[in-house]
């Protein structure tokens, strides 16, 4: 490829970065996030009960919703506990295992509400990934949800969701 394409092409613009450097770079990135559909199948193996101070430690890991009362009243991830970010310093404690790994979520990608719940438990001592795409993304995939009417479940999205399959096989 001609250099002056290079420099044109916005994609290339900045050198992709060596394959030693990606694999350590997608390998943290694994180690901080979990996908929804992955998620899912862990707590679908497992009967739905994500654990917590009571609960043991099936699946391996507890779900914790971040988000607002509001918020969880209007759907949740089944099994999850309630955990609003600014009560976490207070009430991780009481209601978390630090053995058991803690997997945090909010609302969807434009929300780092997650992230920042992740962020309060580590500093607290607790292993920590992040649920990419949030709540959004659970519905949007198809797997049901419990809000204060009692459970349930949308038809996936075409855009997020494979048709017609058991998975996307990523």
């Amino acid at each position: 490829m001609k250099s002056s394409a290079v420099s044109r092409n916005p994609v290339l613009r900045v050198a992709p970065a060596s394959p030693a450097a990606a694999v350590a770079h997608f390998s943290a990135s694994l180690a901080f996030h979990a996908d929804v559909s992955d998620v899912a199948a862990a707590l679908a193996a497992d009967g739905g009960d994500s654990g917590g101070r009571d609960g043991g430690d099936r699946p391996g890991f507890v779900v914790v919703d971040s988000r607002s009362t509001e918020s969880w009243d209007q759907g949740h991830v089944p099994g999850a506990i309630h955990l609003p970010t600014a009560q976490i310093p207070e009430q991780a404690g009481h209601l978390l295992d630090r053995a058991v790994p803690v997997v945090t979520y909010c609302w969807g990608p434009g929300c780092n509400g997650g992230t920042r719940a992740a962020l309060a438990l580590a500093e607290l001592g607790y292993q920590v990934k992040e649920m990419l795409g949030g709540f959004e993304y659970w519905v949007r995939e198809g797997f049901e949800f419990e809000n204060w009417e009692g459970r349930e479940r949308r038809a996936a999205d075409p855009l997020t969701a494979p048709v017609g399959a058991a998975d996307c096989g990523c």
